[in-house]
């Protein structure tokens, strides 16, 4: 099988996309580069361990639940407001309410209820 026009007989390079073949190699430079800087990054730096730091505010409410949930609980009076709650003889006063809520914002923000 003959094959005929091969450069047409001429020694001549083959012509190359000049453009395209800088693209490549523009191309494969950069990934060597950000490999390069990975690598560097991960042998340079120490083993950092991630940490969390916590609020004031945090810690202080971190602490209430804590104390909450190692607080006795009085079954039955807990019964005894439910059961009223339930046949709407349950009422509230909001004078002792709003001393209470203020005790304990007191306590948990270390305030001074003057």
């Amino acid at each position: 099988m003959a094959i005929n026009n091969v450069n047409n007989g001429n020694n001549a390079r083959p012509q190359i996309d000049n453009q395209r073949v800088n693209q490549q190699q523009s191309a494969n430079q950069n990934a060597s580069q950000q490999v390069g800087t990975e690598r560097r990054t991960q042998l340079e730096s120490p083993n950092r361990q991630d940490s969390v730091s916590l609020t004031q505010s945090a810690q202080q409410l971190s602490q209430a639940q804590r104390r909450s949930t190692d607080a006795p609980v009085n079954q039955e009076r807990v019964d005894r407001i439910r059961a009223a709650i339930s046949n709407g003889e349950y009422r509230v006063d909001p004078e002792r309410l709003a001393q209470n809520i203020s005790r304990v914002e007191a306590e948990l923000f270390g305030l001074d209820r003057r």
